[in-house]
């Protein structure tokens, strides 16, 4: 899935591996996410693929870099993906794997484990927030409203799911804190 984000972003423009990074993380890892080895890997397999090239650039004080395009192939592969109608709602969470095993840990220790992930939630609700700019900063850069529509609908269903998100974290806690005041106080 990683490769077909890579070459959604290559599709945009030709851009370098760094490039490709801050571009990720300002974009597609508010629901996908990806370690810069893990992208800079992936674009090794677009040019093994024929699906992306990339070309040395020179530069005069600094180090040469690597700017990578998409191939025609590329665009192919992009648009294979995308018309494939077989979509996952399959749902891997490291986080709900550990809240089904919390009754290995104390009721203290889970009430704090439940206010951290509350504080983290509301940051990230808050730099979600600020997506929107985000967006128009794109959007200007590639000249298409349409695909910055398509950018915001992706944005704000991330938002809707941490707000989500953040009720559920709010109804567990209400639920451990009512236990602790109910049978573990004098």
């Amino acid at each position: 899935m990683l490769k077909h984000g890579i070459l959604g972003l290559l599709n945009y423009g030709s851009m370098t591996g760094y490039d490709i990074t801050l571009t990720f993380k300002n974009s597609l890892s508010y629901f996908w996410t990806a370690q810069t080895s893990q992208i800079y890997r992936e674009l090794q397999t677009l040019k093994k693929n024929g699906w992306a090239t990339d070309e040395t650039v020179e530069q005069s004080g600094k180090p040469d870099k690597k700017v990578f395009t998409i191939t025609e192939s590329g665009r192919t592969e992009l648009n294979r993906w995308l018309t494939d109608d077989k979509t996952e709602f399959a749902m891997r969470s490291p986080l709900l794997m550990k809240t089904f095993f919390r009754g290995e840990r104390s009721l203290d220790e889970n009430i704090e484990y439940f206010n951290k992930l509350h504080e983290d939630c509301k940051n990230f609700i808050s730099v979600m927030q600020s997506s929107p700019s985000k967006i128009d900063l794109y959007s200007d850069v590639i000249k298409d409203p349409m695909k910055a529509l398509y950018w915001k609908m992706t944005m704000e269903y991330g938002l809707m799911y941490e707000q989500m998100y953040l009720s559920w974290i709010e109804k567990c806690k209400k639920e451990l804190e009512e236990i602790k005041n109910e049978y573990f106080t004098d």
